[in-house]
Order: structure tokens, then C-alpha cells, then sequence
């Protein structure tokens, strides 16, 4: 039987952390936004305002979902199975989230264009493919299992 390691049980911790300062993060989107307007000296009910908390709030409540995914593929890792049909579902969930996100910074590109937007909408656009890979390879890996399983 396969052994968990202690890489295993910090990156879930980690994963943990990172889910609830989302979380965190998320719900103050408003008030972090408007200190974003104060040091850009920009007025707190501007455009800019609106459209960055939108952004920030809808990209924000992706990769928490993105967070959830991953915590609930950890219990099936900690429990020894990780090679079923809820991980292949997570990770189809995981894919769309990331092109949500992408979606979200490719319109930001129109309406307020930066370097780091297009990077993102690069990296998520990449996370996207990489979710639905895997994916693919769960599903075979739970085949292969199902077979084997069967065979003995």
C-alpha cells in the first residue's frame, strides 16, 4: 500500500491556508480595492474602482473554487484512492475555473491593458489545458484500476 508522506500532508495544510485567505481575500475585495484607488490617487467611486473590484471579486471566487477542488482531491489522496470518478470531476471543474479566469483577464486586457494581464490569461489559459490533461489521465489511471481490480 502506498505510503503518504509528510510532502503530502504540508501541501494540504498549505492548500488549506491558501483556501481560507482566499476567502479572506475575497470578502475584502471592496476595502482593498478602495486602499488600491488611494495609492494610485484615484478616486474610490470611479471606473476603475468597478471594474478592478469586478474583476478582482469574480477571479477571486474562481481560484477559491480552483482551492476547494484541490482540498477535496487531497481527502482522496490521504485516504489511499485517488484515482476515482469525484478526482476526474474535480479536475473538469478545476479547467473550467482556469478558463474563467483567463476569460475574465483577456476582457481586462480591453479595458485596462497591462503586461501582467496578459501573462495571467497565459498561465491560467495553460492551467486550463494542464487541469484537462490530467483529467485524461485520471481517467485512464481508473480504468487501468477498474481492469485490474476486475482481472484479480
Amino acid at each position: 500500500m502506498y505510503k503518504n508522506t509528510v510532502t503530502h500532508y504540508v501541501t494540504k495544510v498549505l492548500v488549506d491556508i491558501m483556501f481560507y485567505g482566499g476567502i479572506v481575500c475575497v470578502a475584502t475585495v471592496p476595502w482593498l480595492t478602495k486602499y488600491l484607488c488611494f495609492l494610485l490617487d484615484k478616486p474610490a467611486n470611479s471606473q476603475f474602482y468597478y471594474i478592478t473590484s469586478a474583476i478582482l471579486f469574480a477571479s477571486g471566487i474562481c481560484a477559491v473554487f480552483i482551492l476547494l477542488n484541490l482540498k477535496q482531491m487531497f481527502q482522496t489522496l490521504l485516504g489511499g484512492n485517488p484515482f476515482v470518478e469525484k478526482n476526474i470531476s474535480a479536475f473538469r471543474r478545476m479547467a473550467a475555473a482556469c478558463g474563467v479566469i483567463s476569460f475574465i483577464f483577456t476582457i481586462k486586457c480591453f479595458l485596462l491593458f497591462s503586461l501582467a494581464t496578459v501573462i495571467i490569461v497565459l498561465v491560467f489559459a495553460i492551467g486550463a489545458l494542464f487541469c484537462l490533461t490530467l483529467k485524461d489521465i485520471f481517467k485512464q489511471a481508473m480504468y487501468y484500476k477498474e481492469e485490474h481490480d476486475w482481472t484479480v
